[in-house]
């Protein structure tokens, strides 16, 4: 194909940069990749465009960007020497693991679908034992088109409803609840994040299933169930019919520590959970570039 677009696949330790969209005066994902292409001398306005946004803090295995380089470039420029090239001139934090020819007009927002993790022990009041088949229950009754208003931080011009295609635990080796997957061809913002709170909601008791049912059928009746921390989040891949890739499904549990009970040895594991966070994307983007 002698295109000059390249689509390229990257991942992102979240709490190295102020989000994925530039903004002045701090460390942004595009803008770290905008300072590569710049140096690179492949910079031109528009050339460079993102398949999702993501907040301060949101970890991301996989995210997607097409790059224009300059005209006629692209037959003279493999996609493993593009990939080694951004790699060379972006920040440690921030790693480009694949990428590809695609034809003219390839926008990286139209994706077939995005997953995303979420490690519900990290929340605050997550229990040490979790009724599985409550969590089931409760990931079952978001899955399928459904008007998202109470659950997630809606912009005035955004459609609420929304399709998940599947949602489903994360569990260990032991059956143990560590968290859920969610995935659908789009989010809103913030929606992953208060499904997680209303999630913890369900299996403390706080609130019940039918409770959380509801929020769904009555849109219009305000609720808010909270919101969980982005540290717990981790965009985990995108599906792009221009993007081939197989996907590894959701990571190993193997070596994550259980949170403990006590509160103030709760605080430090948390701070270990981020470290585990960055270990498993490290770990992923070490087989992918192999």
């Amino acid at each position: 194909m002698s295109s000059d677009l390249f689509m390229v696949a990257f991942g992102y330790h979240g709490d190295s940069f102020h989000g994925s969209q530039v903004q002045n005066d701090v460390r942004t994902v595009q803008g770290e990749l905008i300072h590569a292409l710049r140096r690179l001398k492949w910079w031109s306005e528009g050339c460079l465009e993102i398949s999702s946004r993501t907040d301060a803090g949101v970890n991301v295995r996989m995210n997607l960007a097409t790059i224009k380089l300059p005209d006629g470039m692209g037959s003279n420029v493999e996609s493993s020497m593009l990939t080694k090239a951004l790699n060379d001139h972006t920040p440690v934090e921030l790693a480009v693991w694949g990428g590809c020819h695609v034809p003219e007009g390839t926008s990286p927002r139209l994706a077939i679908s995005r997953t995303y993790l979420y490690r519900t022990e990290i929340m605050q009041f997550w229990p040490s034992e979790v009724d599985v088949d409550l969590f089931t229950e409760a990931c079952s009754i978001i899955v399928g088109e459904h008007n998202f208003t109470n659950l997630c931080r809606l912009d005035s011009d955004r459609n609420p409803v929304r399709t998940i295609d599947s949602c489903i635990p994360w569990l260990n080796s032991n059956g143990e609840v560590l968290g859920f997957s969610v995935t659908a061809q789009s989010f809103l913002w913030n929606q992953v994040r208060r499904i997680a709170s209303s999630f913890e909601g369900v299996v403390v008791g706080r609130i019940t299933i039918d409770e959380l049912r509801r929020a769904l059928e009555e849109p219009n009746t305000k609720v808010d169930f909270g919101r969980a921390p982005s540290d717990g989040l981790i965009l985990w891949s995108i599906s792009h019919p221009n993007f081939s890739m197989k996907d590894s499904g959701l990571p190993s549990a193997d070596g994550l520590i259980r949170p403990p009970e006590g509160s103030r040895q709760r605080i430090r594991w948390r701070s270990l959970a981020k470290f585990e966070a960055s270990y498993l994307l490290e770990r992923e983007w070490l087989k992918l570039l192999n």
